[in-house]
């Protein structure tokens, strides 16, 4: 289908039928793209919450697999196509696009067996390639993800290796979709060894030796629906090498001990399988079990759901365990396996008031701290004693400084919103740093600023904000400005550099990034302020930031544009249906949208740590009803200049969330700016997604953001 694409919008300009004739609007410099929205039909559909009933006549959509709904996509599609076509400036964007990302991009190496393994993208490649080298070698393809799929479509999604680098299973993804199928390799020949495994999913691949593997997965729904996701139990399994996937032996979940989450991994000395079990995305139960002993029992470390931890290392019979119990911001903390409770842990690295991330590698831990959600790095040994503190190169975000106990060199990368990824190879012994790999894009940081400011929200919390424009910015409220958000699920937004923000940086836009409540910037407590009946903060947190640009003088209301994902989405979905005044685009980009059905769908009843759910008390339900984007879209509102975009394939936040407010939002907009929704093909929820699909989408969301802000580019 992504080939269509350009033949689609060529043949826009001449088959305009879902668009009418262009109208000034003497307000703006870009003439009014008028348009007529497909028909959609509602049905009659009533859910009663607690006595309460909600009409939800775009229910049908919800089957994305009906001939209906795909009519219906394809109208949505062909109006879309046709009104991005009408601008004139769209293909000189993804000219654009296309020559900054093409240059090399590498991965960190990585040591398996006698091999170095690392990524590479010559420029343009729809995925990356695994290539290794032994020694002075020259390097040579592994595996090319760009021959699983004629379309670019089908991505590597992991890889692991035994740990002599003998055998390796890799796991693929088709279309962006969650599920995967794992094949085995024999590393030195890069022959298949067996029969292919399929339906996988949210897991990882952890060998036993080289008899086999863990992995996880869920029953897949027997009629192809995902509509079933609230029944949905993980498993973990045990692959024997050589027998049929129909053996695997299930090692712990499933209905007699049903978790929604479940993922297993074996220590770095093989001694041990560790296993960890959730029933949502916060808080989960630690397992362990002896695998230098036959049919050792599975043993609990911690039998409840209130905190979150994982084994990060082991010495012989010695467990490091990172946690957050009685440690918000988390601590890592070491007790003896044969007498694991929570009474005998002892700290290693206690908690501080900067939130921690650890990874382990060269014989030392790494801690990665945030200070206003920007790192610094301290390397410390098996005591607790701290090192050194890395020296990094400017304020920013570090990671990796992971690898295998006993390497001497490991690899870390650097970036900020003016600095393109740079990865430096780290002597552990000596804490000198040196270039490795730079991202050899066409940016000059020198032209460039990124200054961290602090707003406060409504209640008075001072939140963190980053700004990044050129160099010589008047504040005259006249600047294009982006202000990108997602606060949730304990997911800390830290200066990255991203490709596509060049095009609206270089024609003078603000890239503006606050650090809402419901992250983890600030730990356990910010992530909690943002969550169920404290969701609302987040939103506050969000406008705030909108009207601290505005009264500071960089945009004004006409310049506005906001854009999230994913949780994203619903942040951009309930800001613009509670202040559709305050903003002139939303971008709101594969969201959850519909908050009384969100737990309906694959494995959405695993967010309600964060959500909170309409069955659960008429509380949840009267809070959920207050901010749902597709219910409170209401009649007789000028709402912004509005895209959504999602993907068929999405199995993780189910299109029908953006079909649904979508549906909604044509049927009630009162005034002449667009409301469009963006379906695209053979793609999931983000990761995977091929280099030619990132660019027309990315030029698309410019286009039509440039467009609709009358900004000239």
């Amino acid at each position: 289908m992504q080939k269509l694409l350009p033949l689609i919008s060529i043949l826009a300009l001449l088959l305009m039928a879902n668009c009418k004739n262009i109208a000034t609007d003497t307000m703006t410099n870009y003439p009014v793209i008028q348009v007529s929205y497909p028909s959609t039909k509602q049905v009659a559909q009533q859910d009663e919450y607690f006595s309460k009933a909600v009409q939800d006549p775009y229910r049908w959509l919800e089957d994305d697999r009906s001939a209906e709904t795909e009519q219906w996509v394809k109208a949505q599609n062909d109006l879309t196509f046709a009104y991005l076509a009408q601008i004139p400036f769209r293909e000189k964007i993804k000219t654009r696009l296309t020559q900054l990302w093409d240059y090399e991009k590498y991965s960190a190496p990585f040591e398996e067996g006698d091999y170095t393994y690392f990524y590479k993208n010559d420029g343009l490649q729809n995925q990356s390639v695994l290539y290794r080298q032994k020694g002075e070698n020259a390097p040579e393809v592994f595996l090319d993800p760009n021959l699983f799929s004629a379309d670019g479509t089908t991505s590597l999604a992991g890889i692991n290796f035994t740990k002599d680098g003998k055998l390796a299973a890799y796991s693929v993804s088709e279309g962006g979709s969650d599920w995967r199928k794992i094949i085995v390799l024999n590393a030195e020949t890069k022959a298949v060894v067996e029969d292919t495994l399929i339906d996988v999913k949210f897991s990882g691949v952890s060998w036993k030796g080289t008899s086999g593997f863990y992995y996880s997965s869920y029953d897949k729904p027997k009629d192809g629906s995902e509509l079933s996701g609230m029944t949905q139990v993980h498993k973990l399994y045990f692959h024997q090498l050589g027998t049929p996937q129909s053996q695997d032996k299930l090692i712990f979940g499933g209905e007699k001990m049903p978790r929604r989450y479940v993922g297993g991994y074996v220590t770095e000395d093989e001694h041990w399988l560790v296993i960890t079990a959730a029933t949502s995305t916060s808080g989960n139960e630690l397992y362990l079990q002896d695998l230098t002993k036959p049919n050792a029992p599975i043993v609990p470390i911690v039998k409840n759901f209130d905190n979150d931890h994982y084994v990060a290392h082991t010495e012989g019979n010695t467990l490091y365990i990172v946690t957050n119990l009685n440690a918000p911001n988390k601590r890592l903390v070491k007790v003896e396996a044969n007498n694991p409770s929570i009474e005998n842990w002892v700290d290693v690295i206690p908690e501080r008031k900067e939130p921690l991330s650890l990874s382990t590698g060269g014989g030392y831990f790494f801690a990665t701290y945030l200070k206003d959600a920007l790192s610094y790095v301290e390397q410390i040994d098996l005591q607790g004693n701290v090192i050194r503190k890395v020296d990094l190169p400017g304020n920013g975000s570090a990671g990796g400084f992971s690898g295998k106990w006993e390497q001497k060199e490991l690899y870390y990368a650097f970036t900020s919103y003016i600095m393109p990824r740079t990865i430096y190879k780290y002597e552990v012994e000596t804490g000198k740093s040196e270039v490795y790999k730079q991202d050899g894009v066409q940016f000059n940081p020198d032209d460039y600023e990124s200054n961290q400011v602090f707003y406060t929200s409504k209640d008075g919390t001072k939140v963190p904000m980053m700004i990044t424009h050129k160099k010589g910015l008047q504040l005259n409220g006249q600047n294009p400005t982006m202000l990108y958000g997602y606060g949730g699920f304990n997911i800390s937004l830290t200066p990255s550099f991203s490709v596509s923000n060049v095009v609206w940086l270089e024609n003078g836009g603000i890239y503006a990034v606050p650090n809402l409540r419901g992250g983890g910037e600030y730990g356990k407590a910010w992530h909690i302020a943002g969550t169920k009946t404290k969701k609302q903060n987040v939103f506050d947190d969000f406008i705030a930031a909108a009207e601290y640009l505005i009264a500071q003088g960089y945009t004004s209301s006409e310049k506005l544009a906001i854009s999230g994902g994913s949780n994203g989405g619903l942040l951009v979905g309930a800001t613009m249906t509670q202040r559709p005044d305050l903003i002139k685009v939303a971008l709101p980009a594969v969201g959850v949208l519909d908050m009384l059905r969100y737990n309906k769908f694959t494995a959405g009843a695993g967010w309600a740590y964060d959500y909170g759910t309409a069955e659960e008390s008429q509380e949840m339900f009267d809070y959920l009803m207050g901010y749902s984007p597709l219910h409170n879209v209401k009649e007789g509102t000028c709402y912004p200049a509005t895209m959504v975009t999602t993907a068929d394939h999405d199995d993780r936040v189910v299109p029908a969330h953006s079909f649904k407010f979508a549906a909604r939002l044509q049927a009630v907009q009162k005034c002449e700016k667009p409301t469009l929704i963006r379906v695209d093909t053979n793609a999931g929820h983000g990761a995977g997604k091929s280099t030619t699909k990132i660019i027309e989408e990315q030029a698309d969301k410019w286009a039509f953001t440039f467009y609709n802000l009358n900004v000239s580019i």
